[in-house]
């Protein structure tokens, strides 16, 4: 990994432990969460009613620099560091409509080690196995 990659990491690292201090728990990130490491009991309502609204304002104000994706698992779990080891962020549903930073490799999941740095009102880390690009390709970081 080049010096130039591992600065981008580290300045990204910082910038979440600094959020992550900011920002209160979320329900169900104990490693006896019933829902799992990608969750499973979202339902579809609150899914739709999510994906509608953030799409709607992700369309008016999508920043060109930035790529988007959209949730494939039904509970997405977004971390702080990109492997399954980082602190979880929040959880993003299946639809949902995501912006993309840039892109890196960590911890592989099913086979695929790219993971997505996201920018929706906090940074944290979501595995590319699960988010499905819209356009063009997230930058590396």
């Amino acid at each position: 990994m080049s010096l130039r990659s591992r600065l981008s990491i580290a300045v990204a690292a910082g910038a979440l432990a600094v959020t992550a201090l900011a920002t209160p728990a979320v329900a169900g990130d104990e490693p006896d969460d019933p829902r799992g490491d990608w969750g499973q009991n979202q339902t579809q309502n609150q899914t739709q009613n999510q994906s509608q609204n953030q799409s709607q304002g992700q369309n008016q104000n999508h920043n060109p620099r930035l790529s988007r994706g959209v949730v494939t698992a039904s509970s997405l779990a977004l971390r702080s560091a990109p492997n399954r080891g980082g602190q979880i962020i929040r959880w993003a549903d299946r639809g949902e409509v995501v912006s993309i930073f840039c892109k890196t490799n960590g911890q592989s999941i099913q086979g695929n080690r790219q993971w997505y740095l996201l920018t929706d009102g906090t940074w944290a880390w979501g595995s590319a196995r699960y988010i499905r690009t819209i356009g063009p390709a997230p930058r590396w970081c």
